[in-house]
Protein backbone atom coordinates (compact mmCIF):
# COMPACT_ATOMS: atom_id res chain seq x y z
CA UNK A 1 0.00 0.00 0.00
CA UNK A 2 1.46 3.34 -1.02
CA UNK A 3 2.23 5.66 1.85
CA UNK A 4 2.07 2.95 4.51
CA UNK A 5 5.19 2.82 6.65
CA UNK A 6 5.66 -0.19 8.95
CA UNK A 7 8.42 0.05 11.55
CA UNK A 8 9.64 -2.14 14.40
CA UNK A 9 8.88 -1.14 17.97
CA UNK A 10 12.24 0.22 19.02
CA UNK A 11 11.78 3.35 21.11
CA UNK A 12 9.30 4.88 23.54
CA UNK A 13 7.25 6.56 20.80
CA UNK A 14 6.67 3.33 18.84
CA UNK A 15 6.12 1.42 22.08
CA UNK A 16 3.37 3.87 23.10
CA UNK A 17 1.81 3.72 19.62
CA UNK A 18 1.78 -0.09 19.68
CA UNK A 19 0.18 0.03 23.15
CA UNK A 20 -2.49 2.50 21.97
CA UNK A 21 -3.58 0.26 19.10
CA UNK A 22 -3.44 -2.96 21.12
CA UNK A 23 -5.37 -1.55 24.06
CA UNK A 24 -8.04 0.04 21.85
CA UNK A 25 -8.61 -3.18 19.86
CA UNK A 26 -8.37 -5.44 22.94
CA UNK A 27 -9.82 -3.41 25.82
CA UNK A 28 -10.41 -6.56 27.88
CA UNK A 29 -6.67 -7.31 28.09
CA UNK A 30 -4.81 -3.98 28.19
CA UNK A 31 -1.04 -4.20 28.35
CA UNK A 32 1.31 -2.01 30.38
CA UNK A 33 4.50 -0.58 28.93
CA UNK A 34 6.45 -3.09 31.02
CA UNK A 35 4.48 -6.01 29.52
CA UNK A 36 5.01 -4.70 25.99
CA UNK A 37 8.75 -4.25 26.52
CA UNK A 38 8.91 -7.84 27.78
CA UNK A 39 6.95 -9.11 24.75
CA UNK A 40 9.20 -7.16 22.38
CA UNK A 41 12.13 -9.25 23.61
CA UNK A 42 10.60 -12.49 22.28
CA UNK A 43 8.13 -11.35 19.59
CA UNK A 44 8.27 -9.14 16.52
CA UNK A 45 6.23 -6.01 17.30
CA UNK A 46 5.64 -3.38 14.62
CA UNK A 47 3.54 -0.26 14.15
CA UNK A 48 2.07 1.07 10.91
CA UNK A 49 1.63 4.67 9.84
CA UNK A 50 -0.07 6.30 6.85
CA UNK A 51 2.21 9.29 6.57
CA UNK A 52 2.52 10.38 10.20
CA UNK A 53 -0.87 8.96 11.25
CA UNK A 54 -0.90 5.80 13.36
CA UNK A 55 -3.15 3.20 11.70
CA UNK A 56 -2.25 -0.15 13.22
CA UNK A 57 0.20 -2.58 14.74
CA UNK A 58 1.22 -6.20 14.48
CA UNK A 59 2.62 -9.02 16.55
CA UNK A 60 4.43 -12.09 15.27
CA UNK A 61 5.08 -14.74 17.91
CA UNK A 62 7.54 -17.53 17.16
CA UNK A 63 6.61 -21.14 17.89
CA UNK A 64 6.60 -22.05 21.58
CA UNK A 65 6.31 -25.05 23.87
CA UNK A 66 2.52 -24.74 23.44
CA UNK A 67 2.39 -24.61 19.63
CA UNK A 68 4.67 -25.32 16.69
CA UNK A 69 2.86 -22.67 14.68
CA UNK A 70 3.84 -19.02 14.50
CA UNK A 71 1.16 -16.57 15.61
CA UNK A 72 0.43 -13.59 13.37
CA UNK A 73 -1.77 -10.75 14.63
CA UNK A 74 -2.56 -7.64 12.56
CA UNK A 75 -4.57 -4.82 14.14
CA UNK A 76 -5.99 -1.73 12.45
CA UNK A 77 -7.73 1.11 14.26
CA UNK A 78 -11.43 1.20 13.28
CA UNK A 79 -11.24 4.56 11.51
CA UNK A 80 -8.50 3.23 9.19
CA UNK A 81 -10.09 -0.06 8.18
CA UNK A 82 -11.14 -1.02 4.63
CA UNK A 83 -8.32 1.04 3.12
CA UNK A 84 -5.85 -1.78 2.47
CA UNK A 85 -3.79 -1.18 5.61
CA UNK A 86 -4.78 -4.48 7.22
CA UNK A 87 -3.79 -6.45 4.14
CA UNK A 88 -0.38 -4.76 4.00
CA UNK A 89 0.26 -5.30 7.71
CA UNK A 90 -0.99 -8.90 7.52
CA UNK A 91 1.10 -9.83 4.45
CA UNK A 92 4.27 -8.47 6.05
CA UNK A 93 3.51 -10.31 9.31
CA UNK A 94 2.61 -13.51 7.47
CA UNK A 95 5.98 -13.49 5.69
CA UNK A 96 7.75 -13.09 9.04
CA UNK A 97 5.61 -15.85 10.57
CA UNK A 98 6.49 -18.22 7.75
CA UNK A 99 10.19 -17.48 8.28
CA UNK A 100 9.80 -18.55 11.93
CA UNK A 101 7.72 -21.70 11.41
CA UNK A 102 7.03 -24.19 8.68
CA UNK A 103 4.45 -25.83 10.97
CA UNK A 104 1.65 -23.38 10.33
CA UNK A 105 0.26 -19.97 11.14
CA UNK A 106 -2.38 -19.08 13.68
CA UNK A 107 -4.02 -15.93 14.98
CA UNK A 108 -6.10 -14.93 18.00
CA UNK A 109 -8.98 -12.45 17.81
CA UNK A 110 -11.27 -11.07 20.50
CA UNK A 111 -14.74 -12.49 19.78
CA UNK A 112 -16.33 -9.02 19.68
CA UNK A 113 -13.93 -7.89 16.92
CA UNK A 114 -16.23 -8.76 14.03
CA UNK A 115 -14.08 -6.90 11.49
CA UNK A 116 -11.02 -8.89 12.58
CA UNK A 117 -12.86 -12.20 12.39
CA UNK A 118 -14.24 -11.35 8.94
CA UNK A 119 -10.74 -10.35 7.76
CA UNK A 120 -9.16 -13.57 9.09
CA UNK A 121 -11.74 -15.88 7.53
CA UNK A 122 -11.50 -14.01 4.22
CA UNK A 123 -7.74 -14.74 4.30
CA UNK A 124 -8.15 -18.49 4.82
CA UNK A 125 -8.21 -18.84 8.60
CA UNK A 126 -10.59 -21.31 10.27
CA UNK A 127 -11.67 -21.39 13.90
CA UNK A 128 -9.86 -23.95 16.04
CA UNK A 129 -10.76 -23.02 19.60
CA UNK A 130 -12.56 -20.44 21.72
CA UNK A 131 -11.03 -19.65 25.10
CA UNK A 132 -11.48 -17.23 27.98
CA UNK A 133 -8.58 -15.60 29.78
CA UNK A 134 -8.83 -15.70 33.60
CA UNK A 135 -11.24 -13.02 34.79
CA UNK A 136 -12.48 -12.16 31.29
CA UNK A 137 -16.07 -12.36 30.06
CA UNK A 138 -15.36 -11.97 26.34
CA UNK A 139 -13.60 -14.96 24.74
CA UNK A 140 -10.77 -15.01 22.25
CA UNK A 141 -11.03 -17.11 19.13
CA UNK A 142 -7.97 -19.03 17.96
CA UNK A 143 -7.86 -19.51 14.21
CA UNK A 144 -5.41 -21.42 12.04
CA UNK A 145 -4.51 -20.77 8.44
CA UNK A 146 -6.40 -23.48 6.57
CA UNK A 147 -3.65 -24.16 4.06
CA UNK A 148 0.00 -23.11 4.04
CA UNK A 149 -0.57 -21.71 0.55
CA UNK A 150 -3.45 -19.46 1.62
CA UNK A 151 -2.79 -15.76 1.73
Amino acid sequence: MDGLRIVPVGDDATLLDWQRVHNEIIPTAPLSLYEIRERAERNVLEVAYAGDVLVGCSTVRPPSDETAAATVIARVLPEHRRQGHGTAIYERSLAKGRELSGAGIETHILATNEDGLRFATAHGFVEVETYLLPGDTIPFIELRLESPDCR
